[in-house]
């Protein structure tokens, strides 16, 4: 862990988010049930339970999936050093109890702080809830650290069960196999990965259909099951995500590698020669543009009903329902920041050893740094298309179910912020961290020396 401090920088932050999350709305539904009986309940809305039910299981499974995005890229990173323990005859058992206890301890170390922020959360969301007359004004979050306690312990399951997950492979593996596997890129996607990415996409196209067929006045489970549609879509989009990320990089790096021949052509071969790696990188910036694209062109569709005047959907299009929206909007894209941030720095700074060898076959770092910059625009790009797929696929069922037409209302100008946003975190993110990558000796870097 020491040496790997970035990776476990970003376990540990997607760790706290959980907690957190957990933690908030664990709060929410204790409050609720230690309302004292015969208590006044709130004038609006649908109740603390409904709330935290309803927007608690996505924000809980988005925190979750981002989780397991983190501690499975924090294992990838160690198959180098994991791979020397089996050559020096550390056992597969002793490999995964090591990888397990990683994930225990990184969770024990961010478990107290995150509940204590997700306790304050919890305060504060149910104090503007009161002012909004959704929440009754006796209500009030116990003091009990139970909420906290439930919430790191399916932190813990969460965490344990990634960590077999991820290990496994390299658990299984001959130790000489084992080294070779760390030092290059797998070309294909396991035929196991992929019928269970047909399977997971199978199973949104079921949530789709269910959000369709929906009548307009059970609109807000339509938003529920078209949200949760398009979890399940990033959920077959990860797993599938590396021969689609290529394909798709081939196709849009044309004009790059046109303005840009040597940068785009290096980029172009990085990219498409590691697969695994792209789609590593390009997850997370889809994570970002569809749920965040779906909550944005979800809410805006339903107000343009409400325009035009539909009582059935007076539930959905009210002052309080869209300010919902808007807050569990807030969570998601935090989530998905994270773990863009997240991923694409130390995805990065691990590349340090390939850039020391670049610059010593004479690549300047200027060189570098340019290469970098169109893997960025790339990434970003292939990221922007994958995630608005499954921000349409999304949005074209709920506003089925509440319009009658597949065509939902697109908020053009919050599409573009989306963009904007993605582009901000991407390439800011690639060249920071690139920069701290080659800087220092190239032979140092070559020999696969980290600071």
């Amino acid at each position: 862990m020491r040496r790997r401090p970035a990776a476990f920088l970003c376990l540990a932050a997607a760790l706290f988010l959980a907690v957190a999350t957990v933690t908030l709305f664990g709060s929410l539904v204790a409050a609720e049930l230690a309302a004292p009986a015969g208590a006044p309940t709130a004038p609006t809305g649908p109740g603390l339970m409904v709330i935290a039910a309803a927007f608690g299981e996505i924000a809980v499974l988005v925190a979750f999936f981002v989780v397991i995005n983190a501690l499975g890229f924090a294992v990838r990173q160690q198959h180098r050093e994991l791979a020397l323990l089996r050559t020096v005859a550390a056992t597969p058992r002793q490999v995964r109890r090591l990888v397990r206890l990683q994930a225990v301890v990184t969770t024990l170390l961010v478990g107290a702080p995150a509940g204590l922020a997700g306790t304050f959360a919890a305060h504060r969301f149910l104090a503007e809830l009161a002012r909004r007359d959704m929440a009754a004004p006796g209500v009030r979050i116990p003091a009990t650290p139970l909420p906290a306690l439930v919430a790191v312990a399916v932190t813990l399951l969460v965490g344990v069960a990634a960590a077999v997950v991820a290990v496994r492979r390299i658990s299984r593996m001959a130790p000489a196999a084992a080294m070779t596997a760390g030092s290059a890129e797998h070309a294909r996607t396991g035929v196991p990965r992929l019928l269970l990415g047909v399977a997971t996409l199978t199973g949104g196209a079921m949530l789709l259909r269910l959000a369709a067929t929906r009548p307009p006045e059970a609109a807000d489970q339509a938003g529920q099951a078209a949200l949760l549609s398009s979890l399940v879509l990033m959920v077959a989009l990860a797993l599938t995500a590396p021969p689609a990320a290529t394909v798709l990089v081939a196709v849009l790096g044309l004009p790059l590698r046109a303005l840009a021949r040597c940068s785009g052509w290096l980029a172009d071969a990085n990219l498409r020669g590691y697969a695994h790696r792209l789609s590593a990188a390009v997850v997370p910036v889809a994570l970002l543009v569809g749920l965040s694209g779906t909550m944005s062109i979800m809410t805006h569709t339903a107000k343009h009903a409400a325009r035009a005047a539909n009582p059935a959907l007076a539930t959905v299009t009210s002052t309080t329902d869209v300010w919902l929206r808007q807050a569990e909007l807030a969570l998601l894209v935090c989530f998905a920041a994270v773990s863009v941030v997240n991923t694409l720095v130390a995805l990065t700074l691990d590349r340090r050893r390939e850039f020391g060898l670049l610059t010593l076959i004479g690549t300047t770092r200027r060189r570098l740094l340019h290469m970098l910059g169109v893997e960025a625009v790339l990434i970003t790009a292939v990221g922007v298309v994958l995630g608005a797929l499954v921000a349409s696929a999304a949005s074209a069922a709920f506003s089925r179910a509440v319009t009658g037409s597949w065509v939902p209302s697109v908020p053009v100008a919050a599409c573009g912020w989306i963009v904007a946003g993605a582009t901000a975190l991407t390439l800011p993110g690639i060249l920071g961290a690139g920069l701290r990558a080659v800087a220092g000796p190239a032979v140092e870097a070559a020999g696969g020396r980290r600071d």
